[in-house]
């Protein structure tokens, strides 16, 4: 392949146009006869990589990236680009690993990645924040070394509706990628969809794509370059997301929840499907298995590489397929997981069956976990722990959670290595006080902290209302702070009218998606606050979204407060309010009253 002759496709300007770029950050994609290459500073780059998640948890860039290196994997792509990645890109750099830097696009629908519905016929704002926030990310980490490709999108074609819809994103995508062709000639541009759904709006709309991210899971991707074919598709593209075949591709069911593959076949989807159904083919430069990150969500012991701080069988299938080396210690195997038929109520004692080996012999500890596939998307992707009894000899019984409906199980065996095993199976399970609930989401536990130093926030202050342009909210505020490092800092910088803050779930949303939490048994809703200057008055509490909305709060509940400059802790008693369905987890309304003020905000908690 390297001695054909080769005609180079047209990506990039002349280096002296760009004189302070860096050469050590060119990438070119070459056409040799019928094969597509990548080229780093004119070496040939196949893409050995993996999707990463722990963007956030920038303390162990070092050690994430250190492994990722034993693994083979000389490749990371991401999603979006935030305020971590300029440590990302320079952690990256230095074990020798490139990345495909994400740009975020909003979806026009709920998927099965969040419950956004952007409109791309209507909010211009929107679309102009998006256009900005594309190019100030290449304009930014253009000549970063660590830089390999701007993937921007991840399948929005196939979260929209109407055609009328792709066309308005199709507009907006080319005229972002040809802006950014114009600031960074030395990177392509690759655009990400699922499976096919985009190549045909892209052919025809967005011409200044040069490679194409295509999502595909399980023996689909084996038949990727025959539908490429097909399109007469003469462009390079990257298996942005691979691993073993995905819930939406499973058709067995029992107990209408439907069957997860064994850890074997995630296994060797990986292993054997990498080498033979991907990299194998002509228009391919590379994968990007799913998923490397850690977790206790339903995705989690289906696709990540690792489960709650254990290693899974794709773990170890990643370094086989980039390295060639076996697992150092093999993942205990679960023979056979099974629950009886039939129906029983919650809180009875099932007997499981449960066969394992492991070629160690180093099992440490065996536990029991459910899920339950209905309710809200964070509730459905909950997975909570099961009370059980017995032993590996002498078998295993389960108690029943309080739930109403089929529910999904998973036997968990860890060993000594710090592996896991995981089988699944499901059971139906009755309760008559729980089938009269109205809104399935999940229960909090307490004290159940709506803001606490701007880590992991169970809602999102995407509802601002009134005079919007007056506000300007910092989340993670670090100067004047009640507890830990940061605080809320709510400005508002105009002299008139009101305005209006919430914190809610889902996202960008009022009420006619279901979300938010049961936080029922919450005796108190507290906050601390203070002022810029005293006497500023707040309606300050929880709940928004009323009852002629299809998913509304189950409680509404403001008081008006009079804040000093001086920290100060605030209560509302809530013992008697309906906690059952808060989705507007924190509210705030203000007037100016003829001056400008800001407002603190820390420790928001039920409890």
């Amino acid at each position: 392949m390297k001695n054909l002759k080769y005609t180079t496709y047209l990506l990039f300007l002349l280096l002296s146009i760009v004189p302070f770029c860096d050469l050590k950050s060119q990438v070119t994609i070459e056409k040799l006869e019928d094969n597509w290459q990548l080229k780093i500073n004119g070496e040939d780059f196949e893409i050995h990589g993996i999707t990463f998640g722990p963007v956030d948890d920038t303390a162990n860039y070092d050690a994430y990236f250190k492994d990722l290196q034993s693994l083979g994997v000389n490749a990371i792509r991401t999603w979006a680009t935030g305020k971590n990645a300029k440590k990302l890109l320079d952690t990256a750099d230095k074990y020798g690993i490139k990345v495909m830097m994400g740009i975020w696009m909003r979806h026009g629908r709920p998927g099965m990645e969040d419950d956004d519905s952007f409109n791309y016929l209507k909010d211009k704002e929107g679309m102009k924040a998006m256009y900005d926030n594309a190019i100030n990310v290449v304009t930014t980490y253009k000549d970063h070394p660590a830089v390999l490709t701007w993937g921007i999108g991840n399948e929005v074609y196939l979260n929209m509706a109407t055609d009328e819809e792709k066309l308005a994103y199709s507009k907006l995508l080319e005229k972002i990628c040809k802006q950014m062709k114009t600031i960074d000639p030395n990177h392509p541009i690759t655009s990400v969809e699922a499976w096919t759904f985009g190549i045909e709006w892209w052919h025809k709309h967005v011409p200044s794509i040069d490679i194409y991210g295509l999502n595909t899971y399980g023996f689909g991707a084996n038949l990727l370059q025959g539908e490429l074919d097909k399109m007469k598709v003469d462009k390079p593209y990257i298996v942005s997301e691979f691993g073993v075949r995905g819930e939406w591709d499973i058709k067995a069911m029992r107990n209408n929840i439907k069957i997860e593959p064994t850890d074997t076949e995630k296994y060797e989807a990986i292993a054997n499907g990498v080498p033979n159904w991907i990299l194998n083919k002509p228009n391919n430069l590379g994968v990007f298995v799913f998923h490397y990150s850690d977790g206790n969500q339903h995705m989690a012991p289906w696709l990540f590489t690792h489960y709650k701080g254990a290693k899974r069988p794709q773990y170890w299938a990643v370094r086989k397929v980039f390295t060639g080396k076996e697992p150092s210690n093999k993942v205990p195997k679960i023979l056979k997981f099974s629950l009886p038929d039939g129906s029983f109520e919650s809180g009875t004692w099932v007997k499981v069956t449960l066969t394992v080996s492991d070629t160690e012999k180093d099992i440490k500890t065996v536990k029991f976990s459910f899920n339950h596939r209905e309710g809200s998307r964070k509730r459905r992707d909950q997975i909570n722990t099961l009370e059980f009894r017995g032993t590996l000899k002498n078998g295993y019984e389960i108690k029943l959670p309080k739930i109403h409906g089929a529910i999904k199980v998973y036997a968990e065996v860890y060993d000594e290595a710090n592996n896991v095993g995981i089988a699944s199976s499901s059971v139906m399970v009755t309760d008559k006080e729980e089938q009269k609930k109205k809104f399935l989401v999940p229960k909090a536990n307490l004290p159940f902290y709506v803001y606490r130093d701007a880590e992991n926030m169970p809602y999102t202050p995407s509802a601002y209302m009134g005079n919007v342009k007056g506000m300007q909210v910092d989340m993670a505020h670090t100067k004047n702070v009640k507890s830990g490092k940061t605080a809320i800092e709510l400005k508002y910088t105009e002299s008139k009218n009101w305005y209006g803050l919430g914190l809610v779930d889902p996202a960008n949303d009022w009420g006619d998606i279901l979300g938010g939490y049961d936080i029922s048994g919450a005796r108190t809703f507290s906050f601390w606050a203070k002022a810029s200057y005293k006497g500023v008055k707040a309606k300050i509490g929880f709940g928004m979204i009323e009852q002629n909305k299809k998913y509304p709060d189950s409680a509404i509940k403001t008081e008006e407060f009079v804040l000093t400059d001086q920290w100060k802790k605030y209560t509302i008693k809530t013992k008697r309010l309906n906690l059952s369905h808060i989705r507007s987890g924190f509210v705030l309304f203000a007037a100016a009253n003829g001056f400008q003020h800001t407002i603190y905000l820390d420790d928001i908690v039920f409890e």
